[in-house]
């Protein structure tokens, strides 16, 4: 019997590619029924990027698959709830090296709560993130004052915003050569030219890509499952179908503001600890904002977050 490990490239259902990185020489397995992640109450036991070992008899095809008998400690992940069942979750990606949140200032317009909701998800599981503003072809002078909001906003809470057109290849070489020597997931909502991008960085990926619908400014929900690709220039991407709904999972209310950076940053200062950063007298948080050096825009986000986590407790 053969065996050997090897890491999830693309699954389907209940079956799933492997290959064994930074080889690639994707193969068919299945999921040995008992095998569980430890402490996992997600939807799904494994997800693109995981490590797992595999076992394997005679020559594997699709009609005889490896077969999937472990599933190593995860580095990190990223997970999101379904904003409508509040109970369940789902393992986007594991042991990704950066996450790159594509998002446009219109067409579709940026939601920044929902931003928000992604960016302190990756910092509670270790993530490190990159904002990449698309369709930048689309913004003339009059986007001018939209754009420099939107950088004042990000770079001030600690986070790079890279500006690119996947039309015009601008900034694309830079993301290029960001990815090179890693594992990065590619996510946002439909319609924001994520699967355009990923096809800029290497026009030999084939994700499959969908058009905006102006009737309604959202795009259609084209990339089924989640998988990775390997780009002529080194490193994988892992492309994501376009997100709906994006819940924060597993983080009390009382934990929130630990994973806003500039939050952070100055709440050792607050009279009070712990501080909820709403209410009480002497909150540095609350000052920061006041003065301008925390985003309004980010401590309405935070303020939302945690009406909404003190919502499902009651």
């Amino acid at each position: 019997m053969r065996k050997g490990q090897a890491t999830v490239v693309k699954h389907t259902g209940s079956h799933y590619l492997l290959s064994e990185l930074p080889a690639w020489s994707p193969f068919p397995a299945v999921l040995k029924g008992k095998v569980r992640l430890k402490g996992s109450s997600s939807t799904n036991p494994l997800a693109v990027g995981d490590k797992v070992e595999y076992e394997a008899e005679g020559e594997i095809s699709a009609a005889n698959p490896a077969v999937i008998s472990g599933i190593a400690e995860r580095r990190n992940y990223i997970v999101r709830k379904s904003t409508n069942l509040s109970r369940q979750s789902h393992i986007i990606a594991a042991n990704v090296d950066a996450a790159y949140i594509v998002v446009t200032l219109d067409f579709p317009e940026v939601k920044l709560p929902f931003l928000d909701r992604i960016l302190v998800t990756c910092e509670v599981y270790g993530v490190p993130a990159v904002i990449v503003l698309n369709k930048t072809d689309l913004y003339g002078e009059e986007y001018r004052e939209r754009r420099e909001a939107f950088h004042r906003i990000y770079e001030g809470a600690g986070y790079p915003v890279i500006e690119v057109s996947a039309l015009t290849g601008e900034g694309v070489g830079r993301i290029r050569e960001m990815c090179r020597d890693g594992v990065s997931l590619f996510s946002g909502v439909s319609g924001v030219g994520k699967s355009s991008l990923v096809k800029a960085l290497d026009p030999s990926v084939e994700p499959k890509i969908a058009e905006i619908s102006e009737a309604h400014l959202q795009g259609r929900h084209t990339t089924t499952f989640y998988e990775m690709y390997p780009l002529q220039g080194g490193g994988f991407i892992v492309d994501t179908p376009g997100i709906r709904g994006f819940g924060l999972v597993d983080l009390k209310p009382e934990e929130i503001a630990l994973y806003f950076p500039e939050m952070l940053k100055v709440s050792d200062n607050c009279r009070f600890t712990p501080c909820t950063h709403t209410h009480e007298p002497g909150c540095a948080v609350k000052e920061a904002v006041e003065s301008g050096d925390i985003s309004y825009e980010r401590y309405s986000s935070y303020l939302g977050m945690l009406e909404e986590e003190n919502k499902y407790r009651r």
